[in-house]
């Protein structure tokens, strides 16, 4: 025991005791509140990026398929469709001409069956001024493809060409029906699409982004939300069947099935016969 302590009374010393305990205790209590205002602050923040995220995933949650893209090729309509005027690139529009959209699959055998019976009369009529071609390119044949997505690739390395060479794209247009591939197989690689694009006068430099994949990464969100734009579009739903399907062909507009026999189409565009 010390000396201090010795010299003093019983009382003395259990005063100090209890003051010793007591300041023992506030140093406890104030460690303990510390704690309680960092634990409540770090729980607070917790919770407000708790409702951020919510708040993020409701915001993302909302918007549409196309809201939700983040690169569109050049010169796109009514975010889906791709204008070819007379020169054959894409983005040109013929003024006061007729519009003709066509939302086509590149796998799809009934659009290059279309293709085969009118692409010449449409070229023809783009060129001569009569018509405005708007290609909505779209992909319901992935399941077709044996795994490749080749719907999609070949729908994205066609906004690729409007979008890096559009001087190019109606020629681009008509090779990959030119060398369309048969449902169920695995389709044109991505090497091949992109020598069809230099095979239509896109650049070898640009083209090579066919070739590497970019072209797919690039444009292929915006080739599965234009698909799901025109699968949920009622006014392009098909009035036998109920559903949405590969070509769907409008003139001004309307709804026009009777593209089968060669010269219809020229006729409803032109008011003269394609015979």
């Amino acid at each position: 025991m010390s000396t201090s302590q010795s010299n003093q009374t019983k009382a003395q010393r259990r005063d100090a005791a209890r003051a010793e305990a007591l300041s023992l205790q506030k140093k406890q209590q104030a460690r303990e509140k510390t704690f309680r205002v960092a634990t409540l602050s770090v729980l607070g923040g917790l919770v407000v990026l708790l409702g951020v995220a919510i708040w993020f995933i409701m915001q993302e949650s909302g918007k549409s398929a196309m809201e939700k893209v983040s690169a569109f090729p050049a010169g796109v309509i009514e975010e889906t469709g791709i204008p070819v005027g007379a020169s054959g690139a894409a983005g040109t529009q013929n003024e006061g001409a007729e519009r003709l959209d066509v939302y086509l699959d590149y796998m799809c055998p009934i659009c290059g069956q279309f293709e085969s019976i009118n692409g010449a009369s449409i070229d023809q009529m783009r060129e001569d001024g009569d018509l405005t071609l708007v290609v909505h390119p779209v992909s319901i044949l992935d399941r077709a493809s044996q795994g490749t997505d080749y719907s999609t690739r070949s729908a994205a390395a066609a906004a690729w060409v409007a979008d890096r060479a559009p001087e190019a794209f109606a020629e681009y247009n008509d090779l990959l029906f030119a060398n369309q591939p048969e449902e169920n197989t695995t389709g044109l690689t991505d090497a091949q699409l992109g020598d069809l694009a230099v095979q239509a006068g896109v650049a070898a430099d640009v083209a090579e982004g066919i070739t590497d994949g970019e072209a797919d990464d690039t444009f292929r969100e915006w080739v599965t939300a234009a698909t799901e734009v025109a699968v949920d579009d009622p006014d392009l739903l098909n009035p036998e069947t109920g559903s949405f399907g590969t070509p769907t062909v409008l003139v001004g507009g309307e709804r026009f099935a009777d593209w089968g026999t060669v010269g219809n189409l020229t006729t409803a565009i032109t008011g003269e016969s394609g015979n």
